[in-house]
């Protein structure tokens, strides 16, 4: 099948396109004997021009998106697929993805290696064929074999051929017995489309709480007056998770924003964080220059003032969580690297520790740290099981990176036999260190006693105060499929799940809140014994 660009919808006949047959815009290739005897060769089809551009020779065949067309529409191909490739065409602009795909090539010998199709939006087609005062005309040959009814043959009759080609000629259909089966051949030209834009829904004409009468651009960008405006953070999740977007959150002046942008082409501005799961913006900000789509989709997260009114505005949101979270972990990576120091195990920076630099974080925020930015990714209320572990992972991958060998050798001055820990990891390693430091700060003593007074049950004994990392260890083994239930496992963190009929929102808090608590608490004694030491 081939799409033709006619300049009119009727007197089209079958008989003026010898590409019916062929099926593609070029069959075979020209021979050419003197120097620049193809100076005016132009493919087309029966001098029209084509979507497809396509070449077979009977064995090869190759396809391809019009030059014309995904340079006049700002179309960017990309290829996909091994032997079976295909090229899809993306609009980068916006950006929209898949405008125009299909098969690159085939091969027929005896029989066709695979089926080829291309596709094409529908808006973005009609645009072109709009923009060049064309119709989409199909121009189209199909045959097979067909049951033999008793219509069928009486259509043959005694001769075994019926053929019928109507005034017009728009098609030409041949009916005939051949080799005691019935073969039905049809060639046909049919528009298709027409030059007709399609409905985009535009940001002009949209209502907003609080605003009387319909918004445009115009009018929002008169606006002298703040109108804020409130969304329901999940209208992050569209660019959360698509990484050509940027959604790295920001804090200025105490406030965190973040604004979706898309490869220098647009961005959101001044999209605040209030509450749990709302996003503040003013209406003038939201109208500034990007994609109208990107508006509306804004829009469709919209939350009634009445809504607004009821919730908490001063109530953590997830970004907030971990930026505490963090903050507890550069805490506890200083105080291991002044107690290594102070051992003379060496001295370990901050990103050694934690892999995390306060001095990137103060010059680039959490642009270097794109793990920070999927953690704070939104979390709303109605959060799946499936999500929440996955989360559950990323919390304890994060402090996973503190290294095992430097708490082991901060752990071996503690005066203990090393083969009685051989096998711990880094977290029962924290659990043998924190024994080490409570023993420590209950006697008043300094890093000079160490080693002294070291009792069998700092190895053994587990420590209430960091039961929520192993207990989150475990949901993140849940995530892996080799850990127990899940309601086990947050009911003896301590978390009623009830909680959970809405979803894993909440649960979320908690487990965060358990983790910021029991690191917060490794960090606090560690800060008690280096108050006393010299």
């Amino acid at each position: 099948m081939v799409m033709a660009l006619t300049d009119e919808a009727d007197s089209l006949s079958v008989s003026d396109f010898s590409e019916v047959s062929y099926g593609v815009v070029s069959f075979s290739t020209p021979i050419v004997d003197d120097f620049g005897g193809l100076g005016g060769h132009s493919p087309s089809v029966s001098g029209h021009e084509y979507v497809v551009a396509s070449h077979g020779n009977g064995s090869f065949y190759s396809y391809h998106l019009a030059e014309k067309i995904w340079m006049l529409l700002g179309l960017s191909p990309r290829c996909v697929g091994g032997d079976d490739q295909r090229l899809i065409y993306d609009d980068l602009s916006l950006p929209e993805f898949g405008i125009s795909e299909g098969e690159i090539s085939s091969s027929y010998y005896y029989r066709a290696s695979r089926n080829v199709s291309w596709r094409m939006s529908n808006e973005y087609l009609r645009r072109y064929l709009w923009m060049r005062g064309k119709h989409g005309t199909r121009v189209f040959f199909y045959a097979t074999s067909i049951q033999e009814t008793q219509e069928i043959s009486e259509l043959l009759g005694d001769n075994g051929h019926y053929l019928a080609n109507p005034e017009g000629g728009w098609y030409k259909l041949d009916i005939r017995r051949i080799n005691g089966k019935t073969l039905m051949q049809l060639w046909a030209v049919v528009c298709a489309v027409t030059p007709e834009l399609c409905a985009v829904q535009t940001a002009a004409g949209l209502t907003w709480p609080g605003i009387a009468g319909a918004m445009d651009h115009q009018r929002a960008n008169a606006l002298l007056e703040p109108t804020p405006i409130f969304l329901d953070d999940r209208f992050l999740e569209r660019y959360e998770q698509n990484s050509l977007y940027q959604t790295t959150p920001f804090q200025t002046h105490g406030n965190w924003t973040c604004n979706p942008s898309y490869s220098g082409q647009w961005s959101f501005t001044d999209c605040r964080r209030v509450g749990r799961n709302l996003i503040q913006v003013g209406l003038r900000e939201l109208y500034k220059p990007k994609p109208d789509r990107e508006i509306v989709w804004a829009h469709a997260h919209v939350v009634p003032q009445r809504i607004v009114d009821q919730t908490d505005l001063n109530e953590e949101h997830i970004v907030a969580k971990v930026q505490r979270f963090l903050e507890v972990l550069l805490d506890l990576a200083d105080g291991l690297a002044w107690l290594a120091t102070d051992l003379g195990l060496g001295t370990p920076t901050c990103e050694d520790l934690v892999g995390v630099s306060r001095e990137k974080l103060q010059a680039e925020h959490w642009l270097p740290y794109p793990k920070l930015s999927r953690l704070a990714q939104v979390a709303p209320i109605n959060m799946s099981e499936q999500k929440f572990l996955s989360r559950c992972k990323d919390i304890h991958e994060l402090w996973q990176k503190i290294p095992n060998g430097i708490l082991r050798r901060i752990v071996d001055e503690g005066g203990h036999d090393p083969k009685s820990y051989k096998s711990f990891g880094s977290l029962k390693l924290l659990q043998v260190l924190t024994n080490i430091l409570e023993r420590l700060n209950s006697n008043q003593e300094t890093t000079a006693n160490f080693s002294g007074g070291h009792q069998e049950a700092e190895i053994t004994e587990r420590n209430s105060n960091l039961a929520p990392l192993f207990l989150t260890a475990d949901l993140r083994n849940a995530d892996a499929h080799t850990g127990g239930s899940v309601s086990e496992t947050l009911t003896r963190l301590g978390f009623d799940m009830s909680h959970t009929n809405s979803g894993y929102g909440t649960a979320l808090d908690f487990v965060l809140d358990q983790n910021i608590a029991a690191f917060n608490y490794i960090g606090a004694e560690i800060k008690a014994l280096q108050a006393r030491s010299p």
